[in-house]
Protein backbone atom coordinates (compact mmCIF):
# COMPACT_ATOMS: atom_id res chain seq x y z
CA UNK A 1 0.00 0.00 0.00
CA UNK A 2 2.77 2.44 0.90
CA UNK A 3 4.70 1.68 -2.29
CA UNK A 4 1.61 2.29 -4.41
CA UNK A 5 0.91 5.53 -2.56
CA UNK A 6 4.48 6.69 -3.11
CA UNK A 7 4.11 6.18 -6.84
CA UNK A 8 0.83 8.07 -6.96
CA UNK A 9 2.28 11.06 -5.10
CA UNK A 10 5.40 11.11 -7.26
CA UNK A 11 3.25 10.98 -10.40
CA UNK A 12 1.22 13.91 -9.08
CA UNK A 13 4.29 16.14 -8.75
CA UNK A 14 4.19 18.57 -11.66
CA UNK A 15 7.66 19.99 -12.38
CA UNK A 16 6.35 22.73 -14.65
CA UNK A 17 3.89 23.82 -11.99
CA UNK A 18 6.63 23.77 -9.34
CA UNK A 19 8.86 25.96 -11.51
CA UNK A 20 6.00 28.40 -12.06
CA UNK A 21 5.30 28.42 -8.33
CA UNK A 22 8.94 29.19 -7.57
CA UNK A 23 8.90 32.07 -10.04
CA UNK A 24 5.74 33.40 -8.39
CA UNK A 25 7.40 33.27 -4.96
CA UNK A 26 10.57 35.00 -6.15
CA UNK A 27 8.60 37.83 -7.77
CA UNK A 28 7.31 38.88 -4.35
CA UNK A 29 10.10 41.12 -2.91
CA UNK A 30 9.70 39.74 0.59
CA UNK A 31 12.68 41.42 2.23
CA UNK A 32 12.85 40.80 5.96
CA UNK A 33 10.49 43.13 7.80
CA UNK A 34 8.76 44.47 4.69
CA UNK A 35 5.06 44.52 3.88
CA UNK A 36 5.83 42.10 1.03
CA UNK A 37 7.00 39.55 3.59
CA UNK A 38 3.49 39.52 5.08
CA UNK A 39 1.97 39.55 1.60
CA UNK A 40 3.83 36.35 0.77
CA UNK A 41 2.71 34.73 4.01
CA UNK A 42 -0.90 35.32 3.02
CA UNK A 43 -0.18 33.86 -0.41
CA UNK A 44 1.35 30.74 1.17
CA UNK A 45 -1.72 30.37 3.38
CA UNK A 46 -3.98 30.41 0.29
CA UNK A 47 -1.80 27.84 -1.48
CA UNK A 48 -1.96 25.51 1.51
CA UNK A 49 -5.73 25.92 1.70
CA UNK A 50 -5.97 25.06 -2.01
CA UNK A 51 -4.01 21.88 -1.23
CA UNK A 52 -6.65 20.89 1.31
CA UNK A 53 -4.69 21.58 4.48
CA UNK A 54 -6.20 23.08 7.62
CA UNK A 55 -4.48 26.46 7.83
CA UNK A 56 -3.65 28.61 10.83
CA UNK A 57 -2.84 32.17 9.68
CA UNK A 58 -2.29 34.66 12.48
CA UNK A 59 -0.77 38.07 13.12
CA UNK A 60 2.11 37.74 15.54
CA UNK A 61 1.95 39.94 18.63
CA UNK A 62 5.46 41.35 18.34
CA UNK A 63 5.47 43.11 21.72
CA UNK A 64 4.40 39.96 23.55
CA UNK A 65 6.85 37.85 21.57
CA UNK A 66 9.79 40.09 22.44
CA UNK A 67 8.90 39.68 26.13
CA UNK A 68 8.90 35.88 25.86
CA UNK A 69 11.93 34.18 27.46
CA UNK A 70 14.36 32.95 24.83
CA UNK A 71 13.31 35.49 22.18
CA UNK A 72 15.98 35.19 19.47
CA UNK A 73 16.40 38.91 18.71
CA UNK A 74 15.90 40.91 15.53
CA UNK A 75 17.87 43.27 13.33
CA UNK A 76 15.37 44.54 10.76
CA UNK A 77 12.65 47.01 11.79
CA UNK A 78 9.18 45.67 11.17
CA UNK A 79 5.61 46.89 11.72
CA UNK A 80 4.09 43.41 11.57
CA UNK A 81 4.68 39.69 11.10
CA UNK A 82 2.42 36.74 10.32
CA UNK A 83 2.62 33.04 10.97
CA UNK A 84 1.34 30.32 8.65
CA UNK A 85 0.94 26.62 9.38
CA UNK A 86 -0.92 24.09 7.27
CA UNK A 87 -1.74 20.59 8.54
CA UNK A 88 -3.17 17.62 6.67
CA UNK A 89 -5.78 15.32 8.15
CA UNK A 90 -4.83 12.35 10.30
CA UNK A 91 -4.59 11.42 13.93
CA UNK A 92 -2.23 12.83 16.54
CA UNK A 93 0.79 15.09 16.35
CA UNK A 94 2.30 15.70 12.90
CA UNK A 95 4.75 12.94 12.10
CA UNK A 96 6.69 15.35 9.88
CA UNK A 97 7.08 19.10 9.56
CA UNK A 98 8.34 20.70 6.35
CA UNK A 99 9.57 24.21 7.15
CA UNK A 100 10.70 27.15 5.07
CA UNK A 101 11.14 30.89 5.55
CA UNK A 102 9.59 33.42 3.20
CA UNK A 103 11.88 36.37 3.93
CA UNK A 104 14.95 37.31 1.89
CA UNK A 105 17.86 39.69 2.41
CA UNK A 106 18.08 43.02 0.52
CA UNK A 107 19.43 43.00 -3.03
CA UNK A 108 22.58 45.02 -2.31
CA UNK A 109 24.06 47.08 -5.14
CA UNK A 110 21.59 46.88 -8.07
CA UNK A 111 24.47 47.30 -10.55
CA UNK A 112 25.82 43.90 -9.56
CA UNK A 113 22.70 42.26 -10.96
CA UNK A 114 23.95 43.23 -14.44
CA UNK A 115 20.80 44.97 -15.56
CA UNK A 116 18.41 42.22 -14.57
CA UNK A 117 15.52 42.59 -12.16
CA UNK A 118 16.54 40.99 -8.83
CA UNK A 119 12.92 39.89 -8.41
CA UNK A 120 12.29 39.04 -12.06
CA UNK A 121 12.58 35.24 -11.65
CA UNK A 122 14.44 34.89 -14.96
CA UNK A 123 15.18 31.35 -16.12
CA UNK A 124 18.25 30.45 -18.16
CA UNK A 125 20.28 27.28 -18.62
CA UNK A 126 18.18 25.29 -16.18
CA UNK A 127 18.53 27.88 -13.40
CA UNK A 128 16.03 30.35 -11.98
CA UNK A 129 17.61 33.67 -11.00
CA UNK A 130 16.44 36.13 -8.38
CA UNK A 131 16.86 37.25 -4.81
CA UNK A 132 15.74 34.42 -2.58
CA UNK A 133 15.70 31.78 -5.33
CA UNK A 134 18.36 29.83 -3.43
CA UNK A 135 17.75 31.08 0.11
CA UNK A 136 15.22 29.70 0.38
CA UNK A 137 12.28 29.97 -1.96
CA UNK A 138 13.49 26.93 -3.87
CA UNK A 139 12.97 24.92 -0.68
CA UNK A 140 9.70 26.70 0.07
CA UNK A 141 8.40 25.81 -3.38
CA UNK A 142 9.39 22.17 -2.83
CA UNK A 143 7.42 22.06 0.44
CA UNK A 144 4.34 23.57 -1.18
CA UNK A 145 4.67 21.23 -4.16
CA UNK A 146 4.58 18.20 -1.86
CA UNK A 147 1.38 19.44 -0.22
CA UNK A 148 -0.22 20.01 -3.64
CA UNK A 149 0.86 16.58 -4.89
CA UNK A 150 -0.68 14.82 -1.89
CA UNK A 151 -3.99 16.52 -2.65
CA UNK A 152 -3.81 15.76 -6.39
CA UNK A 153 -2.86 12.13 -5.85
CA UNK A 154 -5.79 11.39 -3.57
CA UNK A 155 -3.45 9.75 -1.05
CA UNK A 156 -4.64 10.29 2.51
CA UNK A 157 -2.01 10.21 5.20
CA UNK A 158 -2.60 8.21 8.36
CA UNK A 159 -0.82 10.79 10.50
CA UNK A 160 -0.61 14.53 9.86
CA UNK A 161 1.98 16.33 7.77
CA UNK A 162 2.56 19.98 8.73
CA UNK A 163 3.97 22.76 6.56
CA UNK A 164 5.39 25.73 8.46
CA UNK A 165 5.96 28.97 6.52
CA UNK A 166 7.82 31.45 8.70
CA UNK A 167 8.89 35.07 8.58
CA UNK A 168 11.96 36.76 9.98
CA UNK A 169 14.49 33.93 9.72
CA UNK A 170 17.22 36.09 8.25
CA UNK A 171 17.46 38.39 11.27
CA UNK A 172 17.03 35.94 14.12
CA UNK A 173 14.16 33.53 13.65
CA UNK A 174 11.16 35.27 15.21
CA UNK A 175 8.76 33.48 12.84
CA UNK A 176 9.86 30.01 13.87
CA UNK A 177 9.98 31.10 17.51
CA UNK A 178 6.40 32.38 17.28
CA UNK A 179 5.20 29.26 15.47
CA UNK A 180 6.60 26.97 18.13
CA UNK A 181 5.34 29.21 20.94
CA UNK A 182 1.84 28.97 19.45
CA UNK A 183 2.00 25.21 19.98
CA UNK A 184 2.78 24.00 16.46
CA UNK A 185 5.21 21.11 16.84
CA UNK A 186 5.90 17.75 15.25
CA UNK A 187 7.83 14.53 15.78
CA UNK A 188 10.55 15.67 13.34
CA UNK A 189 11.22 18.53 10.94
CA UNK A 190 13.02 19.03 7.66
CA UNK A 191 14.02 22.62 7.00
CA UNK A 192 14.56 23.03 3.27
CA UNK A 193 17.46 25.47 3.41
CA UNK A 194 19.93 25.09 0.52
CA UNK A 195 22.25 22.13 1.14
CA UNK A 196 23.51 21.22 -2.33
CA UNK A 197 22.50 17.57 -2.07
CA UNK A 198 23.85 16.98 1.44
CA UNK A 199 21.92 16.39 4.66
CA UNK A 200 22.90 18.88 7.35
CA UNK A 201 22.29 17.45 10.81
CA UNK A 202 23.91 20.24 12.85
CA UNK A 203 24.40 23.99 12.59
CA UNK A 204 26.74 26.29 14.42
CA UNK A 205 25.36 29.41 16.01
CA UNK A 206 26.02 33.08 15.35
CA UNK A 207 25.73 36.05 17.71
CA UNK A 208 25.59 39.63 16.47
CA UNK A 209 27.93 41.96 18.36
CA UNK A 210 28.66 45.68 18.38
CA UNK A 211 32.04 47.09 19.42
CA UNK A 212 32.51 50.80 20.12
CA UNK A 213 36.06 52.16 20.15
CA UNK A 214 36.70 55.59 21.60
CA UNK A 215 39.22 58.06 20.15
CA UNK A 216 39.92 61.74 20.73
CA UNK A 217 38.73 64.35 18.23
CA UNK A 218 41.05 66.97 16.76
CA UNK A 219 41.44 69.00 13.58
CA UNK A 220 42.93 66.89 10.81
CA UNK A 221 45.69 69.50 10.38
CA UNK A 222 46.79 68.88 13.95
CA UNK A 223 46.06 65.19 14.12
CA UNK A 224 48.88 64.61 16.61
CA UNK A 225 46.60 66.29 19.16
CA UNK A 226 43.96 63.60 18.69
CA UNK A 227 43.63 59.82 18.76
CA UNK A 228 42.17 58.23 15.66
CA UNK A 229 39.53 55.65 16.63
CA UNK A 230 40.14 53.85 13.35
CA UNK A 231 43.83 53.43 14.18
CA UNK A 232 43.21 52.08 17.68
CA UNK A 233 40.62 49.66 16.27
CA UNK A 234 43.38 47.71 14.56
CA UNK A 235 44.54 45.84 17.70
CA UNK A 236 40.88 45.04 18.36
CA UNK A 237 40.57 43.49 14.91
CA UNK A 238 43.77 41.52 15.41
CA UNK A 239 42.35 40.21 18.68
CA UNK A 240 39.24 39.02 16.86
CA UNK A 241 41.39 37.09 14.38
CA UNK A 242 43.41 35.45 17.17
CA UNK A 243 40.23 34.49 19.02
CA UNK A 244 38.80 33.05 15.82
CA UNK A 245 41.87 30.84 15.39
CA UNK A 246 41.61 29.62 18.98
CA UNK A 247 37.92 28.80 18.71
CA UNK A 248 38.40 26.81 15.51
CA UNK A 249 40.93 24.35 16.91
CA UNK A 250 39.66 20.74 16.93
CA UNK A 251 36.14 21.31 15.54
CA UNK A 252 33.48 18.60 15.58
CA UNK A 253 34.13 15.81 13.00
CA UNK A 254 30.88 16.78 11.24
CA UNK A 255 32.79 19.82 9.97
CA UNK A 256 35.40 17.69 8.20
CA UNK A 257 36.71 19.60 5.19
CA UNK A 258 35.52 22.98 6.48
CA UNK A 259 38.56 25.10 7.36
CA UNK A 260 36.55 27.63 9.38
CA UNK A 261 33.36 26.30 10.98
CA UNK A 262 33.09 29.10 13.58
CA UNK A 263 33.99 32.37 11.84
CA UNK A 264 34.24 35.74 13.53
CA UNK A 265 33.74 38.57 11.10
CA UNK A 266 33.21 42.32 11.16
CA UNK A 267 30.47 43.24 8.70
CA UNK A 268 30.16 47.00 9.16
CA UNK A 269 32.54 49.72 10.34
CA UNK A 270 31.53 53.36 10.86
CA UNK A 271 33.87 56.11 12.02
CA UNK A 272 34.05 59.90 11.88
CA UNK A 273 31.65 62.63 10.89
CA UNK A 274 33.88 65.12 9.03
CA UNK A 275 36.63 64.66 6.46
CA UNK A 276 39.10 67.02 8.14
CA UNK A 277 38.60 65.78 11.70
CA UNK A 278 40.22 62.98 13.68
CA UNK A 279 37.39 60.48 14.32
CA UNK A 280 36.61 60.07 18.01
CA UNK A 281 34.35 57.02 17.70
CA UNK A 282 34.35 53.84 15.67
CA UNK A 283 31.44 51.41 15.72
CA UNK A 284 32.01 47.92 14.34
CA UNK A 285 29.29 45.28 14.04
CA UNK A 286 29.83 41.63 13.25
CA UNK A 287 29.07 38.03 14.05
CA UNK A 288 30.63 35.57 16.45
CA UNK A 289 30.39 31.87 15.58
CA UNK A 290 29.00 29.61 18.33
CA UNK A 291 30.45 26.12 18.56
CA UNK A 292 28.26 23.03 18.50
CA UNK A 293 26.83 22.45 21.94
CA UNK A 294 28.27 25.67 23.34
CA UNK A 295 26.15 27.83 25.60
CA UNK A 296 25.83 31.22 23.84
CA UNK A 297 26.63 32.88 27.19
CA UNK A 298 30.00 31.12 27.16
CA UNK A 299 30.66 32.32 23.61
CA UNK A 300 29.88 35.90 24.64
CA UNK A 301 32.21 35.58 27.62
CA UNK A 302 35.04 34.41 25.36
CA UNK A 303 34.80 37.60 23.30
CA UNK A 304 34.41 39.80 26.36
CA UNK A 305 37.54 38.33 27.96
CA UNK A 306 39.55 38.62 24.75
CA UNK A 307 38.70 42.31 24.34
CA UNK A 308 39.38 43.03 28.01
CA UNK A 309 42.84 41.51 27.65
CA UNK A 310 44.06 43.78 24.85
CA UNK A 311 47.42 45.28 25.84
CA UNK A 312 47.35 48.73 24.28
CA UNK A 313 48.12 52.00 26.11
CA UNK A 314 45.09 53.91 24.87
CA UNK A 315 42.67 50.98 25.16
CA UNK A 316 43.79 50.24 28.72
CA UNK A 317 42.57 53.70 29.71
CA UNK A 318 39.62 53.71 27.31
CA UNK A 319 38.36 50.11 27.06
CA UNK A 320 36.08 49.19 24.21
CA UNK A 321 32.34 48.83 24.75
CA UNK A 322 30.81 45.51 23.70
CA UNK A 323 27.06 44.94 23.30
CA UNK A 324 24.93 42.19 21.75
CA UNK A 325 22.17 43.61 19.54
CA UNK A 326 20.37 41.81 16.73
CA UNK A 327 20.04 38.12 16.00
CA UNK A 328 21.30 35.60 18.54
CA UNK A 329 21.53 32.12 17.01
CA UNK A 330 22.48 29.22 19.26
CA UNK A 331 23.81 26.02 17.72
CA UNK A 332 21.63 22.98 17.16
CA UNK A 333 21.80 19.36 16.05
CA UNK A 334 19.79 16.20 15.62
CA UNK A 335 20.03 13.97 18.71
CA UNK A 336 22.60 11.20 18.44
CA UNK A 337 21.09 8.04 16.96
CA UNK A 338 17.81 9.62 15.84
CA UNK A 339 16.10 7.95 12.91
CA UNK A 340 15.42 11.14 10.89
CA UNK A 341 18.80 11.49 9.11
CA UNK A 342 18.67 7.90 7.91
CA UNK A 343 15.07 8.25 6.75
CA UNK A 344 15.89 11.41 4.81
CA UNK A 345 18.99 9.81 3.30
CA UNK A 346 16.95 6.79 2.17
CA UNK A 347 14.33 9.05 0.56
CA UNK A 348 16.99 11.12 -1.20
CA UNK A 349 18.74 7.99 -2.46
CA UNK A 350 15.49 6.57 -3.85
CA UNK A 351 14.56 9.89 -5.46
CA UNK A 352 17.95 10.77 -6.97
CA UNK A 353 20.03 7.58 -7.07
CA UNK A 354 22.75 9.24 -4.98
CA UNK A 355 23.34 8.62 -1.28
CA UNK A 356 23.79 12.01 0.43
CA UNK A 357 26.55 12.68 2.91
CA UNK A 358 25.77 14.07 6.36
CA UNK A 359 27.56 17.19 7.48
CA UNK A 360 27.26 20.38 9.55
CA UNK A 361 26.83 24.02 8.54
CA UNK A 362 28.77 27.01 9.91
CA UNK A 363 25.76 29.33 10.11
CA UNK A 364 22.83 29.73 12.46
CA UNK A 365 19.30 28.78 11.41
CA UNK A 366 15.83 27.93 12.65
CA UNK A 367 17.07 24.38 13.30
CA UNK A 368 18.20 25.34 16.79
CA UNK A 369 14.75 26.70 17.70
CA UNK A 370 13.04 23.44 16.78
CA UNK A 371 15.71 21.45 18.61
CA UNK A 372 15.27 23.61 21.71
CA UNK A 373 11.53 22.78 21.70
CA UNK A 374 12.22 19.04 21.42
CA UNK A 375 11.60 18.72 17.67
CA UNK A 376 14.54 16.94 15.97
CA UNK A 377 15.33 18.90 12.81
CA UNK A 378 17.78 18.89 9.93
CA UNK A 379 18.40 20.74 6.68
CA UNK A 380 17.86 19.28 3.23
CA UNK A 381 16.94 21.51 0.33
CA UNK A 382 17.82 22.73 -3.16
CA UNK A 383 20.59 25.20 -3.90
CA UNK A 384 24.21 26.02 -3.19
CA UNK A 385 24.52 28.11 -0.04
CA UNK A 386 27.49 29.95 -1.59
CA UNK A 387 24.98 31.61 -3.93
CA UNK A 388 22.72 32.73 -1.08
CA UNK A 389 22.71 36.51 -0.37
CA UNK A 390 24.87 36.99 -3.49
CA UNK A 391 24.32 39.09 -6.62
CA UNK A 392 22.54 37.14 -9.36
CA UNK A 393 21.40 34.55 -6.81
CA UNK A 394 20.06 31.42 -8.50
CA UNK A 395 18.89 27.85 -7.96
CA UNK A 396 19.02 24.89 -10.31
CA UNK A 397 15.50 23.77 -11.13
CA UNK A 398 16.57 20.13 -11.34
CA UNK A 399 17.50 20.31 -7.64
CA UNK A 400 14.13 21.78 -6.72
CA UNK A 401 12.37 18.92 -8.49
CA UNK A 402 14.60 16.28 -6.89
CA UNK A 403 14.05 17.69 -3.42
CA UNK A 404 10.28 17.69 -4.03
CA UNK A 405 10.41 13.98 -4.92
CA UNK A 406 12.55 13.08 -1.91
CA UNK A 407 10.28 14.99 0.47
CA UNK A 408 7.19 13.40 -1.03
CA UNK A 409 8.63 9.94 -0.34
CA UNK A 410 9.62 10.97 3.17
CA UNK A 411 6.15 12.34 3.89
CA UNK A 412 4.40 9.13 2.82
CA UNK A 413 6.85 6.95 4.72
CA UNK A 414 6.82 8.89 7.98
CA UNK A 415 3.11 9.70 8.03
CA UNK A 416 1.84 6.40 6.62
CA UNK A 417 -1.25 5.87 4.48
CA UNK A 418 -4.87 5.46 5.52
CA UNK A 419 -6.31 2.13 4.41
Amino acid sequence: MTREAEGRVLDALDDARTAALLAELVRVPSVTGSDAESELQHRCARLLEESGLDVDLWEIDLAALRATPGFPGTEAPRPQAHGVVGVTGGQGEPALVLQGHVDVVPIGDPARWEGTDPFGARTSGGFLYGRGACDMKGGLAANLAVAAALRASGVRLARPLAVHCVAGEEDGGLGAFATLARGHRGEAAVITEPTGGTVITATAGALTFRIEVEGRAAHGATRHEGVNALEVFWPVFETLRRLEAERNRDPDPLFAGNPLPYPIEVGTVRAGDWASSVPDLLVAEGRLGVRLGEDPARARLALEEALAGIDHPWLREHPVTLTWPGGQFASGRVPEGHELPGQVADAVTDATGVRPIQTAAPYGSDLRLYAARGVPALHYGPGDVRLAHAPRERVELREVFEVSRALALLAVRRCGVRT
